[in-house]
């Protein structure tokens, strides 16, 4: 497949306008000369060094690095700074760099919508943050569009409960959990509101449980005295770190590549992981 009919398949999966106006979306690195095809794709959370070497190593043709590698300016692309070093490595080669973040997030039945399923069977599941398209009939696979979810359960569920559900979903041993003096530990769950990564600008505005807010918000990472704020409201807090809330929709998002492209080997990093661990 040429390089210019990838970039297109990538686009209709998880279209770059649905990405937030902050964000750094679609091809990042089109080094020159390329690769004659892409027949070789890796799929990955971070362009880090092991991920880098990975992707050589296969010989792959474009990386798809979900986080934005090129986020904010770049004053001097040198062979000193390690990331600058790593997208020169990368166009030396031939590769190519994309990125799909927010999009993927935004895109119905994409990186939130998988999330959502970890906390099990549920009535409703709605963006906190619906895109401009989220309403658009005449985009029928855009309606629902948006940053974060909230959901509310189908059956209410303790917190020991929703937290063993996302240990499994997301395959990771431990997460951390901060929770209300008002809030026993068998008390019963029934609306969450997550986002993948960072959620804090969207859950900042959600009022307490007793005001019809979430009993619980569910992401990566979150400020102490956010979460203390939440806490003070009445409700739980689960916290994952902020690359173990998106890594497991890696696979589900390497499958649609492949089945847009049965010709193209779609590979999921090996050594791609979250800086940060328990010990």
């Amino acid at each position: 497949m040429q390089h210019v009919d990838f970039f297109a398949l990538l686009e209709r999966l998880s279209p770059t306008h649905l990405a937030e106006s902050w964000d750094n979306v679609g091809l990042l690195l089109d080094p020159m000369p390329a690769r004659p095809e892409v027949r070789v794709v890796l799929v990955a959370i971070d362009l880090t060094e092991p991920v880098l070497e990975e992707a050589l190593a296969l010989g792959v043709d474009v990386v798809v690095a979900y986080h934005p590698a090129i986020f904010s300016g770049l004053k001097r692309i040198t062979r000193a700074a390690p990331l600058t070093r790593r997208l020169l490595r990368l166009a030396q080669a031939g590769v190519a760099l994309w990125t799909p973040h927010t999009a993927l997030d935004a895109i119905p039945g994409g990186m939130n919508d998988w999330l959502a399923r970890g906390l099990g069977a549920h009535t409703s599941c709605d963006a906190l943050q619906p895109c401009a398209v989220a309403t658009d009939r005449m985009r029928p696979e855009l309606v629902g569009a948006g940053l974060g979810r909230q959901v509310v359960l189908d059956r209410p569920a303790s917190l020991q409960t929703l937290v063993a559900r996302l240990k499994t979903h997301l395959q990771i041993p431990h997460v951390r959990v901060a929770t209300p003096n008002t809030q026993e530990a068998t008390t019963l769950i029934t609306r969450v509101a997550l986002c993948p990564g960072a959620g804090g600008s969207l859950f900042a505005p959600l009022p307490g449980p007793f005001a019809g807010g979430p009993d619980l918000y569910v992401t990566g990472e979150w400020g102490h005295h956010d979460v203390l704020a939440k806490t003070a409201q009445g409700a739980s807090v689960i916290l994952t770190e902020h690359s173990n809330t998106e890594r497991g929709f890696l696979p589900t998002y390497a499958g649609w590549i492949h089945a847009a492209a049965p010709d193209i080997a779609v590979h999921v990093s090996t050594r791609d992981a979250d800086p940060l661990v328990v010990w």
